[in-house]
């Protein structure tokens, strides 16, 4: 088992050997989170009905799929929707685990969390915007509640706002139809720090955009700070409003990037130790060889590990340790796109045969399928640039020209970047 997830769909499967596909659907669909927290399993239903049907219709059925994975009784603890989120809320700057303190500074990181730091003492008026931006599961969310919580103790009485950029547009939405307007412009422009996760949900819609715009140069003009994460660079977003891009621009940019060895080895003792536990040598080496897309895997698996030692009441050892990450590495391999794949979607998008793509053809537009299509194997499977160079028969510095030229063109071109993530997105959804 690879995560809380994979738990969840071991139950779902015994259910259905005593349940219809139809009662599955009717009542599990709408699950939208489940955790183990010790002893307790718990699901967070979408409403209040759902919750108290499941409740008392299948609560006996999902502890006894429980008991049969892990040899263990459990309680069953069912949640609302609306009732966890505003746990979620009150808990975001009590989060013990989220604090400077516990982030593993690399050299994938250490200008963001430097940069992070300073906002959250104080030290930098010219970090406003402070923007981080990197791929999912790295250490943005991590870094942003950081900031809150230190800015929190340095500031008690301060107005602190988190949103999620999704979350914006629908409180947005809600508030403004409900003529509640001034309800909303006061919620966010009265705030002494506004946190904003995953800001390029907000790029797109007109009227959002134009609220945020306002929203920012009240905060920035009143010397309010302003943090937000991204998965890309205010360049690359092509549906952003060109006046809130240049505002994302005028502070400071960083990036996190994946960790390097050296940093997952300390990533996963701190995960370790933060759970009670410690991870010798060997297995800490095993895990940073083998998980190394990003820090939620590596997390992933020490809960994974922290779950079957509380579950067996005692540590486990160095070959069980490795069966958890073999099970891990190969569910994650699974889901990643075959060379073949990303060649064929390639060749689909532009409207080529993938023989065209792989050929020696030299046309400029053949070119670029060829290189786009470099970009995406290196990017997706993490094969060398020697290994992608033999699936065109072309050589190792034929490949590293094509994927500089990619990473030159991406930083100049937002309807290139773009391009390139429509692609991702259309291999992504036929995995």
């Amino acid at each position: 088992m690879n995560s809380i997830a994979d738990i969840w769909e071991i139950v779902l499967e015994r259910l259905r050997q005593e349940l219809s596909e139809t009662t599955i659907n009717t009542w599990f669909d709408e699950v939208e989170d489940v955790d183990l927290r010790e002893k307790t399993f718990v699901i967070v239903c979408p409403n209040k009905f759902k919750r108290d049907m499941i409740s008392n219709r299948f609560s006996d059925q999902i502890k006894a799929a429980l008991h049969d994975i892990f040899s263990d009784d459990f309680t069953l603890h069912l949640t609302e929707k609306k009732e966890n989120e505003a746990k979620k809320a009150v808990s975001l700057f009590e989060r013990d685990d989220f604090t400077f303190d516990t982030f593993v500074v690399g050299e994938s990181n250490k200008l963001a969390h430097a940069a992070a730091r300073a906002v959250a003492d104080g030290a930098s008026a010219h970090y406003n915007p402070l923007f981080i931006y990197g791929d999912s599961g790295l250490g943005k969310t991590h870094l942003i509640y950081a900031i809150s919580h230190q800015f929190r103790k340095r500031l008690p009485d301060a107005k602190i706002v988190y949103i999620k950029g999704d979350d914006f547009l629908n409180d947005f939405i809600s508030l403004v139809r409900a003529n509640r307007g001034e309800e909303f412009r006061a919620k966010y422009r009265d705030a002494d720090l506004l946190l904003v996760d995953d800001v390029q949900f907000v790029a797109g819609k007109e009227q959002s955009q134009n609220e945020f715009f306002h929203t920012f140069n009240t905060l920035y003009e009143s010397g309010k700070q302003i943090v937000l994460t991204s998965d890309r660079l205010p360049s690359e977003m092509t549906l952003l409003d060109d006046r809130l891009r240049t505002r994302f621009e005028w502070g400071l940019t960083v990036d996190v990037q994946a960790p390097d060895y050296e940093t997952r080895i300390a990533i996963i003792k701190n995960k370790a130790n933060q759970r009670g536990f410690v991870i010798d040598d060997k297995s800490a080496d095993y895990i940073a060889r083998n998980v190394t897309a990003n820090v939620r895997q590596i997390e992933g698996v020490i809960n994974m590990i922290n779950a079957h030692r509380e579950l067996k009441k005692k540590d486990m050892s160095d070959a069980e340790i490795e069966e958890i990450v073999k099970e891990a590495v190969r569910k994650n391999n699974e889901a990643i796109p075959t060379p073949d794949a990303i060649i064929a979607e390639v060749a689909r998008f532009f409207g080529y045969d993938e023989s065209v793509i792989r050929g020696p053809g030299r046309s400029r537009q053949v070119v670029n399928a060829r290189n786009i299509a470099m970009y995406l194997i290196r990017n997706i499977t993490g094969l060398s640039t020697i290994e992608i160079g033999k699936i065109f028969d072309r050589d190792h510095s034929t490949a590293v020209h094509s994927l500089d030229q990619v990473d030159a063109r991406l930083q100049s071109d937002p309807s290139y970047s773009q391009t390139i993530k429509d692609i991702t997105l259309n291999i992504n959804y036929k995995r």
